[in-house]
């Protein structure tokens, strides 16, 4: 008995060809060899099956009964194959009925979700879209456990590892926010004591109520003054316009809280980094063609004006 890893499975090719041609010369014009190359190559077939395969007849070549017994169960096994390495079609965005799950914060959703999924609904109207606010699992974890299809967020938060695809959607920087006609911050610009001496509210889901801001000033031995810790953005607009908390946020929410409430924006007097917001992925999705249609989109949001 012949062990399928001594079996040349490249053989089974050239069986189909001489199967349908019930000639050499015609099955090796199939296979692109010359009719010498088809002889040996035959030969290889029936040392391996020890069989025939083909012989001549005065009709021709004929199958012998092991060839014949073959026939369909190699045309199934070269059917499936072809189907198995065959190109996928190409992704229809407009036919597309899935859903995508993506690890964002509040403010993914308030900065990239709406351009996001204003361009999604008119090109792909059947695509849904699940946003999930990780808990106690982190961003990395809950892609590489495939429970959502990409996560969005500052990279000193997410911090990827190489185990992951990650690529930078835009930057973005601490402002302050107060109201606008606040009676100590009356300028364009705020001064650093007054930024520590300035009653505070603070958008924190840590346990201490503690931000970035306050890892910068414990490390310069300063603190400030929070009178308020809430763990969104949702109510900060208008606690801001009618008290006279400070608020530090990133500047792209705090560009779009000025229109909808009577604030204005302050440079930070603390010397911080910009920020860069990515979006990780699954390296197994890296080729899929429903996940490289939503980078794209996802891509294209990021770099839609605010306002």
């Amino acid at each position: 008995m012949t062990e399928l890893r001594n079996f040349d499975l490249n053989l089974l090719v050239a069986f189909k060809f001489l199967m349908e041609e019930r000639s050499v010369s015609r099955a090796a014009e199939r296979l692109f060899i010359s009719q010498s190359a088809m002889s040996h190559v035959l030969q290889r077939l029936r040392r391996q099956l020890d069989d025939p395969v083909l012989v001549k007849t005065a009709a021709g070549m004929k199958p012998t009964p092991r060839a014949q017994a073959l026939w369909e169960p190699v045309k199934t096994i070269l059917r499936d194959v072809e189907r198995l390495v065959h190109t996928p079609e190409e992704f229809s965005p407009e036919t597309c009925q899935k859903r995508f799950v993506i690890a964002a914060s509040d403010y993914v959703e308030f900065t990239l979700l709406p351009p996001f999924i204003a361009g999604l609904n008119r090109r792909a109207p059947d695509i849904e879209i699940q946003i999930r606010q990780l808990i106690n699992t982190s961003p990395e974890t809950a892609i590489e456990e495939h429970q959502v299809d990409f996560a969005i967020g500052f990279d000193v938060i997410i911090s990827p590892s190489p185990r992951v695809c990650s690529k930078t959607l835009f930057k973005d920087e601490i402002v302050c926010i107060c109201r606008d006609n606040h009676p100590d911050l009356v300028g364009p610009r705020i001064s650093f004591e007054q930024f520590i001496s300035s009653k505070q509210m603070v958008i924190s889901r840590r346990s201490a109520g503690t931000g970035l801001i306050d890892d910068w000033l414990e490390k310069h031995g300063q603190t400030r003054k929070v009178s308020l810790v809430v763990p969104n953005f949702l109510s900060a607009p208008w606690i801001v316009a009618n008290t006279d908390l400070l608020l530090s946020l990133p500047a792209k929410i705090a560009e779009r809280f000025v229109h909808a409430a009577p604030l204005k924006i302050l440079p930070i007097p603390i010397e911080l980094p910009t920020y860069d917001v990515i979006m990780i992925w699954h390296p197994l999705q890296e080729k899929e063609p429903d996940h490289q249609w939503i980078r794209q989109e996802i891509l294209g949001a990021s770099s839609a004006p605010t306002g």
